[in-house]
């Protein structure tokens, strides 16, 4: 990448609170390859499942359904471990995003200490890499980080923007810059820079307005609206303000 802003910026749905919903209760409803095929329907640019080591939401028999249910491409978050390493190169995703994982959290709650982890993850890139899988790292959008994706040599990093979704007006504006300046020296090195986590219709904007972002990945807020408008409307809704803001 040379740092000009990509032609659309791409929209990428997680559909594991679909799947959460139908664990409630057992059983096969609601489905969250149903999920999948909606958002192929109104535009919707990829589908992004995260397989958790307590399968509490997407379960293994999902990721084929998934992939078989639509063309758009599947991301597949994962912990950096030996058994999801084997699933991602059994159904050879688009992608696999590595992510940091712990049982006790509700949902993954900062970013992956590429840094610290370096002798750890780089088996493991090389082994998706080498498969095909295009790997992506969900990391803070700080330096240390981007420099340790660039040792890597992973071709996509996902920027976190939990603490910019959460900051209040004195912090907002702080935690915005961090995630552009990160996502144009992601993108200065060769790395393309997606971002997510806690974004919403009131708060995407100024994330999609960042020119060298090329996807953005949304999904609990996406399906907590579905509830009450439909998951078509929500993603069409979500898809309008990304392209305002371009």
């Amino acid at each position: 990448m040379n740092g000009m802003a990509p032609a659309r910026l791409r929209l990428g749905v997680n559909i594991d609170h679909v799947a959460t919903v139908r664990n409630a209760r057992g059983g096969d409803h609601p489905d969250p390859v149903r999920a999948a095929e909606i958002v192929a329907s109104v535009g919707g640019d990829g589908i992004t499942a995260h397989l958790r080591e307590d399968r509490r939401h997407i379960r293994d028999e999902d990721i084929a359904r998934i992939q078989a249910a639509t063309n758009l491409p599947l991301n597949l978050e994962m912990a950096a471990t030996d058994e999801m390493v084997a699933i991602a190169l059994r159904h050879r995703p688009h992608a696999a995003c590595l992510v940091p994982e712990r049982r006790e959290e509700r949902t993954t709650e900062g970013g992956l200490d590429a840094a610290g982890q370096h002798n750890r993850l780089a088996p493991i890139v090389a082994r998706l890499s080498d498969a095909g899988i295009r790997v992506s790292l969900f990391i803070a959008p700080d330096p240390i980080q981007i420099e340790a994706a660039i040792r890597l040599g992973a071709p996509v990093v996902e920027l976190h923007t939990g603490e910019y979704a959460h900051a209040g007006d004195d912090t907002r504006a702080h935690e915005l810059r961090r995630i552009a300046e990160m996502a144009a020296l992601a993108a200065r090195n060769g790395i393309e820079p997606h971002a997510g986590h806690g974004l919403t219709y009131d708060n995407v904007q100024p994330v999609a307005a960042i020119p060298q972002l090329a996807e953005l990945n949304i999904g609990h807020y996406l399906i907590g609206e579905a509830i009450f408008t439909g998951l078509a409307e929500a993603v069409r809704r979500m898809r309008d303000l990304m392209d305002q803001a371009r």
